[in-house]
């Protein structure tokens, strides 16, 4: 069973969370949906992925690089490709490290993806605001509301996955 860390709801509405636990592939791939710099197009493809990050980065990163690490049949990477999307995603390395020290920066990340998307309009600030103010049993119940959807929604995407116990 796989932990995952907080739940976020991605520009296209997907609710997707990670944990430092998380495969190397789990973690490419919640980079790509959250947190994808601004300033470029969203990519269509692997093919559009890698040019993305060697155009930023000036690492000669290929698509079959990303599919590979997307699909998890890469899971020990060149050093300069790490350092390589940490760039592109500014993310610090670490994240891609063991559970010890990727914790902390999957918090980081999470709620700095969540904030983007409440400055996108996709999560509405007023419903933070709502949840915040809670009492802590109706937040317990949000909680559990909130976990079962994603992973009925995961499991809706990703029929092939098993179901995690936690989102």
């Amino acid at each position: 069973m796989r932990r995952r860390g907080a739940v976020v709801r991605t520009r296209s509405g997907d609710v997707q969370g990670v944990a430092p636990s998380a495969t190397l592939a789990e973690k490419v791939e919640w980079l790509i949906r959250n947190m994808w710099p601004a300033e470029a197009p969203p990519p269509r493809n692997n093919v559009e992925t890698a040019a993305a990050i060697a155009r930023a980065t000036g690492e000669d990163i290929s698509s079959t690089t990303v599919w590979k690490l997307r699909t998890g049949r890469q899971d020990n990477p060149q050093l300069k490709t790490l350092t390589a999307l940490a760039t592109f995603f500014g993310v610090p390395i670490g994240y891609f490290g063991f559970p010890g020290e990727a914790g902390p920066i999957d918090d980081d990340l999470t709620f700095k993806a969540l904030r983007r998307e409440v400055e996108a309009g996709v999560v509405r600030s007023e419903v933070l605001r709502a949840l915040v103010d809670l009492s802590p049993e109706a937040r317990w119940v949000v909680d559990e509301m909130i976990l079962a959807a994603a992973r009925a929604d995961r499991l809706r995407r990703h029929p092939e996955r098993p179901p995690s116990g936690d989102s």
